[in-house]
Formats: structure tokens, sequence, C-alpha cells
């Protein structure tokens, strides 16, 4: 039995891996906004807090009416009730990936989880 699930994405505008490896702790997309474009609609969760990692280009986020600017390398997590809106700059698309958890569900961190052979 495989302890693992492995999966391959090519440049699709948006992947949701939920689904597609199972997952049961988080969610987790990729995605893809080209240049000029913006997610159509502006969003919060009731729970789940996201951090998003931006992966290349460039853009921003509108976060409760607070305009951020974001570039490859960036990290940048977000409340759940915040209202927030993503946006790629007018001349470079943005990348990114968006994790997904709980808020105040993580109970131990890698040195506390791992168990070492």
């Amino acid at each position: 039995m495989a302890y693992y699930k492995k999966l391959s994405i090519e440049n699709a505008p948006r992947v949701e891996l939920h689904d597609k490896l199972d997952l049961t702790g988080a969610e987790i997309s990729y995605n893809i906004l080209p240049a000029g474009q913006g997610v159509p609609f502006v969003h919060s969760h009731k729970k789940n807090e996201e951090i998003y990692f931006i992966v290349n280009g460039s853009g921003k986020v509108i976060i409760d009416n607070e305009e951020v600017s974001l570039t490859a390398g960036d990290f940048i997590k977000i409340s759940p009730k915040a209202k927030r809106q993503f946006f790629a700059s007018d001349d470079s698309d943005i990348t990114y990936i968006c994790i997904q958890v709980k808020e105040n569900s993580l109970d131990g961190f890698t040195q506390d989880d791992a168990i070492i052979d």
C-alpha cells in the first residue's frame, strides 16, 4: 500500500487538489490569472484561513478595501472573515498556490509531530 499520492499539473488556470490527492486536512489550489484579469468575485470564509504563495508574476489582493501588492516569492495569510479579491498586474500573469486550513486547528509542528526512524 502506498502512503503517498503524486500529481503533475501543466499550466491549467485553476486546479483544486483536494479530490486529486485525497486531502483530508487542507484544501490546496493552483491558480493562474492572466495579465489584466482578476478573480470575478469577492469572498471570505466561515472557518478557514488561507495562505497564498506567489509562484510567478505580480499583482495585488484587495483585503477589506486595503490594496496589497504581490510579487513572486511573497506569502500572505488571510484570516477567514476578511473579504478578499485577487488581480494580476496589467502587464504580468500571476501564478499562486492557495492553502486553506481551519483557523486555529494546528496542534503541533513538524518537530512535535515527526517520528525520527
